[in-house]
């Protein structure tokens, strides 16, 4: 009855922070475009009903201009080709798909975004070009809670494929990828605007609607973000699977595409796309797109498997990580590598570990939609923990934790214990990849703006590696019970609300009942590390005393395991004095026991055990290898008694 009591307690608890109240922009775009394939030049007519749901008045309005980056000596050229002057482990540091190839555009293969006209109700604006971003200086500001409608004429020349998006992909073959292709009205939320420049990385976008129609030569086949809503004029297995597209007379043909409570829209186009089929019962249907030589049967099998592995890991996603709501979902190779959207990806290839980071951005971007330029490592690093998961799943893969406790039914198993000592923790490789950064001594703050690291070394360990580490070791803190359960709570509080790091370690603190705020402190805004030792082992009056010495700068609570001579464990549980409390207990099959507070200030902290020292033979400091200790040479004492 004790734990019916806390478990309603904390259901209320969680319940109380359900709704946050932080206002959201509202969108809903309307877009007509119509594409030369002869000149790769399309002109559009967008339509943008705009609601200024702040409580301030705004004086004026920022676009993103995305494919003005595509032009020689560009903000994203030069930085590029700077970068690429630093050299790492015998490697220049600049994004190998960018290089210096901007600069060797000719002017037919430049990308740009041309505005012939701009009006708000109906009233020309005066504007001015910021290279990728176009400031629209308003005649009569925007009030707040209301709705105006923005006009806008604009011409665009697809470039070269360099970085996401462009046409002629040499890699896929893939004629046109559509990323980043229309004017798009930037982000203003409780921080105020962010009109970031394209310079590499990463995007933030408004919540809303898209009606997009696309009118292109007849031969060619479409995918993308949204429903198809014309697909009984279409075929091609969009309006049932397996059939062909639709014969008609007219030079060109209308893709109309809605989507509905998302913050982009991309599409790619090709006449020699395939399209394959699968509905999920009761959730969303599966497109995958791909262009294939004929009689290719063995990448034919490789895109197959793309879609059935969507079927078969979506259960396991829903879960442990929220529904997924949207009515489709599209697998589309271009781009140039794994580039995510909402209800779409681009990429370039059927390996199934791209598949499932790139779909669980859906839930770690388009879904929660936080400010991936500020907080890359709330979208990448999560996604790649989540991917390792579902991979895990899919593969039915052991974890480390199966083997250990298959070990423990067959202690005398010398295979499984060799086995067991070689095998890393989970999520080993993002561990590597971050301990290879700190003895870089190029780590940077995740605080750092992602277009503003050092190095891209830097960048893509912080946001895809250090922030997985963030996340499992975040079950070392608070158990792994708590830690699920939190993802899940965060996801049902905070979809469609753009979080940000504070909003996530609420939601860690209401579902663990520890404060956090710590390991926010030091594990995004510094890059102090982690490192505990085990200092030495005596015997006082039949009692055995371990002195633990904390080297790094970082504090963390510890799991202080004990292996005795009778073969039992026991696991010692000490809190660190900022939580203000200690995890639950984590494995019922072995004694449990919680420590006093060890205070941060300390860098020692001696424990006693009722245990003789000649009655213990292994002394270790987290067994679980879930903690990020830089030096784990010192984290293990075995006794050899004779």
């Amino acid at each position: 009855m004790k734990n019916i009591f806390f478990g309603l307690f904390l259901l209320s608890a969680i319940n109380a922070i359900a709704q946050p109240e932080r206002w959201q922009q509202a969108v809903k775009y309307t877009i007509n475009v119509e594409v030369d394939t002869l000149t790769n030049r399309f002109a559009g007519k967008e339509k943008l009903e705009y609601t200024n749901n702040s409580t301030d008045k705004l004086d004026k309005v920022f676009y993103h201009l995305y494919w003005n980056a595509f032009q020689p000596n560009s903000s994203m050229d030069v930085r590029s080709r700077e970068l690429g002057k630093i050299v790492n482990n015998g490697r220049q540091d600049w994004d190998g798909r960018v290089k210096d190839r901007i600069l060797n555009l000719k002017e037919d293969e430049r990308g740009y975004q041309q505005i012939v006209s701009l009006k708000m109700n109906g009233v020309a604006q005066p504007f001015t070009y910021h290279e990728t971003i176009l400031e629209v200086n308003l005649q009569k500001p925007i009030l707040p809670k209301s709705t105006v409608v923005f006009e806008i004429e604009f011409n665009a020349q697809v470039p070269l494929q360099v970085r996401r998006s462009g046409r002629d992909n040499p890699q896929t073959g893939v004629k046109y990828s559509m990323s980043q292709w229309y004017p798009k009205m930037c982000e203003y939320d409780y921080e105020g605007w962010h009109p970031t420049p394209y310079i590499a990385r990463e995007f933030y976008g408004v919540w809303g609607d898209f009606d997009v129609s696309i009118t292109i030569d007849q031969s060619y086949k479409l995918g993308g973000t949204g429903v198809l809503v014309n697909a009984a004029e279409i075929g091609w297995g969009y309006d049932k699977p397996g059939t062909e597209l639709k014969t008609i007379s007219a030079k060109k043909r209308i893709w109309h595409f809605k989507g509905q409570k998302i913050h982009d829209f991309v599409w790619a186009a090709d006449p020699d796309y395939k399209h394959l089929v699968r509905k999920i019962t009761n959730g969303p249907t599966i497109h995958v797109l791909y262009n294939d030589k004929p009689g290719n049967l063995q990448n034919d099998a490789a895109w197959e498997k793309v879609g059935e592995a969507a079927l078969a890991v979506l259960p396991f996603i829903e879960k442990n990580f929220g529904k997924y709501p949207y009515p489709q979902y599209s697998f589309i190779q271009g781009g140039d590598g794994g580039m995510e959207y909402p209800m779409a990806t681009l990429i370039s290839g059927p390996s199934l570990g791209t598949v499932f980071h790139e779909w669980m951005h859906s839930w770690y971007q388009m879904m929660l939609g936080t400010n991936e330029s500020l907080y890359a490592w709330m979208d990448e690093g999560f996604a790649s923990y989540a991917e390792d998961l579902v991979s895990a799943f899919y593969y039915k893969r052991p974890s480390i934790t199966e083997y250990k406790d298959a070990l423990k039914d067959n202690p005398a198993n010398e295979g499984l214990k060799k086995l067991v000592a070689a095998l890393p923790e989970n999520h080993a490789g993002s561990y590597d990849s971050y301990f290879s950064l700190v003895k870089s001594g190029l780590e940077e703050p995740m605080t750092t703006h992602a277009d503003h690291y050092n190095t891209n070394f830097a960048y893509s360990t912080d946001a895809y590696s250090k922030g997985e580490v963030f996340m499992e070791q975040l079950g070392y803190i608070i158990g792994d019970a708590a830690r699920d359960k939190t993802l899940l709570e965060y996801y049902k509080i905070w979809k469609y609300k753009h979080p940000n790091p504070t909003d996530f370690m609420r939601v860690c603190e209401k579902v663990s009942g520890l404060q956090l705020d710590w390991y926010k402190m030091y594990w995004i805004n510094t890059t102090k590390t982690i490192n505990y030792s085990i200092d030495s082992l005596w015997e006082e009056n039949n009692m055995t005393k371990i002195r633990l010495r904390r080297i790094g700068q970082m504090p963390m609570p510890i799991d202080l395991g004990i292996t005795f001579k009778d073969a039992h464990t026991e696991m010692h549980s000490i809190p660190l004095d900022l939580m203000f409390g200690a995890k639950q207990k984590e494995n019922d099959d072995q004694k449990w026991i919680v420590e006093q507070e060890w205070h941060w200030t300390s860098p020692t902290y001696i424990l006693s055990i009722q245990s003789r020292l000649v009655d213990i033979i292994k002394v270790e400091i987290d067994p679980s290898k879930r903690m990020a200790d830089v030096d784990r040479k010192n984290n293990l004492l075995e006794l050899n008694w004779q």
